[in-house]
This record gives structure tokens, sequence and C-alpha cells, in this order.
């Protein structure tokens, strides 16, 4: 089968697996991500079919909808892409950049620091592709979707940011989504792979920081 056939097939089913998920993970976010996945990818030396799999595939199963279950995406993109007969050797890859590409999985485990255990281009291209989505307009948007979602409150001024949290504490986390922007969104800048992706997290971080401004103010009741 040839890549565009491959491609095609995996965009229809993701799009079916995905209806009627949470707005912030849904077939639009993929798209997103994918489409982002092949704007830095004209920088970068990668294997074009590998990082169209990873954007597609990355967020199949999102563990935060499977109390926190991270064998459920990999296990059903390696099952979809077994079944129309990609290369074993591709499956492997994209599965990694699955396991690897969230922001939890840079964070210590307990008390102890993660071992990076993988990493390629094309991990990282999908990884900044991902955090792109993550930040900006779309990334504001997306964090009030996903807290509205899960009935937290926007803001409460008496619940400090957590700033050095585990990955356990955070997969747990039930904060207000103003602190949300502190716990990730606001650091995702510092951690972009890729020179395109740099520059671009550069433009939507400062848009973040304009919406924040503008939100104390009016929490606050100043001009």
């Amino acid at each position: 089968m040839i890549n565009s056939d491959i491609i095609a097939k995996t965009k229809a089913f993701v799009q079916k697996t995905l209806e009627g998920a949470e707005g912030g993970h849904d077939w639009f976010h993929i798209e997103r991500v994918y489409n982002n996945t092949m704007l830095l990818a004209k920088n970068e030396d990668v294997d074009p079919l590998i990082v169209a799999l990873g954007a597609l595939l990355h967020d199949i199963a999102d563990a935060k909808f499977y109390n926190g279950d991270e064998t459920v995406g990999p296990r059903m993109a390696t099952e979809f892409l077994e079944s129309i007969e990609v290369d074993a050797e591709i499956i492997d890859h994209v599965v990694k950049i699955i396991n690897n590409i969230s922001f939890k999985s840079s964070l210590k485990v307990d008390d102890q620091n993660t071992t990076k255990l993988f990493t390629s281009i094309e991990l990282q291209v999908v990884q900044d592709a991902d955090r792109l989505d993550a930040i900006g307009a779309i990334g504001v948007a997306r964090a009030f979707n996903y807290g509205g979602f899960k009935n937290r409150e926007m803001y409460n001024p008496a619940i400090a940011p957590n700033l050095n949290m585990t990955k356990e504490e955070y997969k747990k986390s039930s904060a207000p989504t103003i602190n949300h922007f502190y716990e990730k969104l606001l650091l995702l800048k510092d951690k972009m792979n890729t020179k395109t992706g740099i520059k671009l997290a550069a433009q939507r971080h400062s848009y973040m920081e304009t919406f924040l401004e503008q939100f104390y103010n009016e929490w606050n009741g100043k001009e």
C-alpha cells in the first residue's frame, strides 16, 4: 500500500474513533496537529510517513479519558496499523512517539527524575506540533473547554499553582484552569525542539501572557 493510501485510511479511522470526543481532544485537534506536523517537517529531515502517522494517532486514546491507562492508545494504534499491513519498524516507531510525546512524560515519577528512553527527530517534530496546539489562542480555548468538561473552577486565588508536580500528581490534578497555564502551558515555549517550533511557540506564548494580563484585570475590576 502506498503512503497516501495508508494516511487516508488512518485519517478515516481516527475521525471515526474520535466521534463525540471532548472538544480539545477531538478530530479537529488531530487535524491541527497533523497540519502543524506537516509545516514543521518541511524544515527537518524526517520520515514523512512516520511523522504523519505519529501525528494522526498520537491521541487516539488519551489516557485521561481511559482512567489513566496509558496502554490503550499504543495498543489501538498497533492493532490498526497491523490491520492495514504497515511495516513493523514503522509501527514500532509510531508507538514510541505515542508513548513519549506527552508533557507528563517529562515530569518526575514520584521523587525520581524520569529517564528519557527514546528520542528521534520524528518524535521531536510531532511533539512540537502537539505542543503548539496547546498554546496560543487555541491553547487558551482548549484549556477552558477541558476545564468546563471536568467542571473545574476557572480561577481560585486561594489555590496556588503547583510548580513541582510529579507525573502522578499532574495526572490526578483537579486545580482551576488558570493554574494549568503555570503548571504546563507557559512552560512549553522552552521545551520546543525544532527551529520552526521555537519561533511559532514564542508568538503563541506572548499571546497567552497578554490573555492572562487581561484576565486578571477583568477579575480584579481594573482598567
